[in-house]
């Protein structure tokens, strides 16, 4: 079954009591837009109202999962009002809360490039899958901008503040093994899908009760533990992007590499 409605940058498929949400941009590395911000949030809402899908895989359709945000889409300042450009910074923590909070368990299955927001996408979800020959960046800081949608609580809770200030300051490129800690399964990239479906299936063979307890249950252990310090995420984003030396930051990122199509 396909619930996809209207859906220009994701799909949402359905099969008995596993659902698929499908990050389908390939074109531009499913780097993420304003649009796909609004249909994730949309699609949790539409799998929140599928009461016999009790896990829902994440994924990337083609070679990357996530390149992050579309900096192409990014541009520089805005003719917006403050009001339109204080909703437009809110979106991406709405859509990772939104995906955080659903009723069903959620896995995601990573390939390739999760960048910035793609690896915020995953630390989203309840559980992740990994190919070995995964890549990760964070280059928020390089672009000049501090890393919102609230990334920064969620990547403190599963690795730590020394962590967390290492990987977001240095922009540096690391790969599954280093943040084994919140990565469930690591396998070959020929094996991921399987590997992923596998565990998807066996945790929606589980009691449907119990195993959403364990998730709201482990989820407010979290938030009391991390706090929720995420709700001025994108006033402060918004705030940055007037700032002289942050736009001459964002500007030398996009032109140095925009042209191979890498997001944030």
């Amino acid at each position: 079954m396909d619930g996809s409605g209207g859906f220009e940058t994701i799909r949402v498929e359905s099969d008995g009591s596993l659902g698929l949400l499908t990050l389908a941009r390939p074109e531009r590395l499913n780097a993420v837009d304003g649009t796909m911000l609004r249909e994730l949030a949309l699609a949790a809402a539409w799998f929140d109202d599928q009461s016999e899908i009790d896990v829902v895989v994440l994924r990337g359709e083609g070679r990357a999962f996530c390149a992050g945000a579309d900096l192409k889409a990014m541009g520089g300042a805005s003719e917006s009002n403050w009001r339109q450009r204080r909703e437009a910074g809110q979106l991406g923590r709405r859509a990772m809360d939104a995906l955080e909070r659903m009723r069903a368990l959620t896995v995601s299955q990573v390939q390739g490039y999760a960048v910035g927001g793609g690896f915020l996408l995953m630390a989203a979800c309840d559980l992740r899958v990994v190919a070995e020959d995964a890549v990760f960046f964070i280059p928020e800081v390089e672009l000049g901008l501090p890393l919102a949608w609230g990334g920064v609580p969620r990547m403190v809770r599963e690795l730590g503040p020394a962590l967390t200030k290492e990987l977001i300051i240095t922009c540096r490129r690391f790969g599954p093994s280093e943040v084994a800690p919140m990565v469930n399964r690591i396998v070959p990239s020929d094996r991921l899908e399987e590997e992923t479906l596998e565990l998807a299936r066996s945790l929606a063979a589980m009691p449907t009760v119990p195993a959403a307890i364990t998730k709201d249950h482990v989820n407010a252990v979290c938030r009391a533990i991390a706090g929720a310090t995420d709700f001025a995420d994108g006033d402060t984003l918004q705030w940055v992007r007037g700032d002289a030396e942050s736009e001459a930051a964002r500007v030398r990122y996009t032109e140095r590499t925009l042209g191979g199509g890498r997001g944030a």
